[in-house]
């Protein structure tokens, strides 16, 4: 399982420095989580100010 950031995403950032395995980067409008890396920690989750993070089933 992985993270989603979904389209409620402000673009702020806060969860990229988050991320202990560097599996969010910036995409075209809003951020992007690559599935590959996430471990499903949810510590982007967690310091998401605008919670547009969400688990994937």
């Amino acid at each position: 399982m992985a993270h989603l950031i979904t389209d409620n995403c402000v673009a702020c950032g806060a969860c990229v420095d988050e991320c202990p395995l560097e599996a969010i980067k910036e995409g075209e409008d809003i951020y992007i989580i690559d599935t590959e890396l996430c471990s499903d920690c949810g510590t982007c989750a967690d310091s998401c100010p605008a919670d547009a993070i969400v688990a994937t089933e």
